[in-house]
C-alpha cells in the first residue's frame, strides 16, 4: 500500500488511487464534483480549536501533532481513523487531501505516518507498564 498526500486543489491523477479528503471543513471554491472523492472523513480531522491554534502557531508543529493524535483517542475520531486503515489495506494506493497551504506540516502528514507505520496508533490507555514493573510497584507501597 501506497499513502500520498495532495493538496485538494491539485488536479485529480489516476495514480492517486483512494482519494480521501481528511479535513474537518470544505475547502473553499471547490465543488464537491470537481473533487472527484472516494470519502470525506471529517471527523478524523483536528477540532477546529487545535486547527485555528496552529494556523495561529505554526512553528509550533511537534506540539500540534502529539495534541492531534491525542485528538485521534476520542471515539468519533477513532471509528474514522480504523475506516481509514481499512481503506489503506483494500487499496493499492491512498491519497488524503487537505486544503492547508503548508504542505509539508500538516494532519495528513500525521495520518500519512500513522498509516506508514512510522508512528504508533494512538491509544487511550495511557501509560501502561509491563506487568513486572506494575507488580513492583504495588509491593512498594504494601
Amino acid at each position: 500500500m501506497t499513502v500520498a498526500v495532495k493538496r485538494v486543489y491539485d488536479s485529480p491523477s489516476r495514480s492517486d488511487g483512494a482519494r480521501i479528503l481528511v479535513d474537518r471543513l470544505w475547502p473553499r471554491g471547490v465543488r464537491k464534483t470537481e473533487a472527484d472523492l472516494d470519502d470525506w472523513l471529517r471527523n478524523i480531522a483536528p477540532s477546529n480549536e487545535l486547527r485555528q491554534w496552529y494556523h495561529a502557531q505554526p512553528d509550533r508543529w511537534l506540539l500540534f501533532r502529539k495534541r492531534y493524535l491525542k485528538e485521534l483517542t476520542y471515539p468519533d475520531a477513532e471509528r474514522e481513523l480504523q475506516k481509514l486503515y481499512v481503506l489503506a489495506q483494500k487499496r493499492k494506493r491512498l491519497t488524503l487531501l487537505f486544503a492547508s497551504k503548508n504542505e509539508k506540516y500538516n494532519n495528513a502528514v500525521v495520518l500519512k505516518d500513522l498509516l506508514n507505520g512510522m508512528r504508533k496508533p494512538p491509544t487511550r490507555t495511557g501509560g501502561l507498564r509491563s506487568p513486572r514493573k506494575r507488580d513492583a510497584a504495588v509491593r512498594r507501597r504494601s
